[in-house]
């Protein structure tokens, strides 16, 4: 259950300066040092002071606020505002030290065209190639590492989807903020608890009439009732831990366990997850962190036979080849340019400019 409360200074303390800085996702102590995520810097060690006294303090008002008990007894405490995610270890069962995690969840996009393109987290084609795709109701898998943003990239992507085409999320953590995002949009926010399971919340969306369904993490066996809803002509997103697109296949047949009915599911895979994108992140020489998709793939099936089509390797383009499946799917839509859409024509690097510029010049000299 999401809580509203004013964020303030004297209730989160020495906290407070790294929840209002834009560019950190996370805040970890650990009963002795305080450790900070952060989208430029990477993860370092804050030179903060953390006092048992203010522990105490802090832990005691969030179960207030919640309404919760926190003892050796109830020894998990969790709350969730519209910006934060805010979770609690006793020292009896963290025994280095009282655990608080605080994980920062902005309704809003960090990603545009632009800061994309500019940044070098991912070319123009394969944008524009990504963009058309949600365009022709494609499905999606975002993978990676965790803390890679993913989730980040996925809430990027939603804001392609139509306004009059219904999406019901589903998470147990809410970091999508799909309304607030996309607030002309008909949206339905399921949240899984002890009395709503994932494979339950997959299930009952059927009774609402979703053209998209975005499952915040496929984590288990819910992954197939995600595929079989897909398989009735609805759409959708899913994030998944992964370190290469090729192994997304072997990756969701773990999840659910091998069955008899093994090879339909791993046809199920290829034939109702249509694209898959991999983000990574590095250090670069400045000390900051880049992040990027590092590969980008599609899963078709046709004529019996299961295929990967990798497109984008190690962040460069490796090929054009469309199949022949998603081409008829993209035509339909309307896009005859796959690697081209109106929401990245526009854009053009001003060093291009210049290069473009000069030629022209050189061309009227002549």
């Amino acid at each position: 259950m999401k809580y509203e409360w004013e964020l303030t200074e004297e209730e989160f303390g020495p906290f407070y300066s790294y929840i209002q800085d834009k560019n950190v996702t996370d805040i970890d102590y650990n009963g002795r040092t305080l450790w900070i995520a952060d989208l430029k810097r990477g993860r370092y060690q804050a030179n903060a002071e953390i006092s048992e006294e203010f522990v105490e303090r802090f832990t005691h008002r969030i179960a207030n606020r919640v309404n919760k008990p926190f003892n050796r007894t109830s020894n998990v405490l969790e709350a969730e505002t519209n910006e934060l995610r805010i979770s609690i270890v006793h020292e009896s069962v963290a025994v280095s030290g009282r655990s608080i995690c605080i994980r920062k969840s902005l309704p809003s996009v960090r990603h545009t065209v632009e800061s994309m393109l500019d940044s070098g987290y991912c070319t123009l084609e394969i944008l524009s190639l990504l963009i058309n795709c949600v365009k022709a109701k494609m499905n999606f898998a975002f993978c990676g590492e965790p803390g890679v943003g993913k989730t980040e990239c996925a809430k990027f992507f939603s804001r392609f989807i139509p306004p009059n085409q219904r999406a019901i999320t589903i998470e147990d953590n809410l970091e999508m903020h799909f309304r607030e995002i996309n607030p002309e949009n008909d949206c339905v926010e399921l949240q899984v608890s002890k009395d709503l399971s994932y494979t339950d919340a997959i299930k009952l969306c059927l009774r609402q009439n979703p053209k998209w369904i975005i499952l915040s993490e496929a984590r288990s066996v819910e992954v197939q009732y995600l595929l079989e809803q897909w398989s009735t002509g609805v759409y959708g997103f899913t994030t998944l831990h992964l370190d290469d697109l090729r192994n997304l296949p072997d990756r969701i047949m773990n999840m659910i366990g091998r069955s008899k009915d093994a090879d339909r599911l791993e046809n199920y895979i290829y034939e109702f997850i249509s694209v898959g994108v991999l983000i990574r992140q590095y250090e670069n020489e400045k000390g900051m962190q880049v992040r990027y998709i590092d590969q980008m793939c599609f899963y078709d099936r046709v004529c019996g036979k299961n295929e990967i089509y990798m497109l984008l390797e190690d962040g460069k383009l490796v090929s054009d080849v469309i199949p022949k499946d998603i081409l008829k799917r993209l035509r339909r839509a309307g896009i005859q340019e796959p690697f081209c859409c109106l929401e990245t024509c526009a854009y053009e690097p001003l060093d291009m400019t210049f290069i473009r510029r000069s030629e022209d010049t050189e061309q009227e000299e002549l």
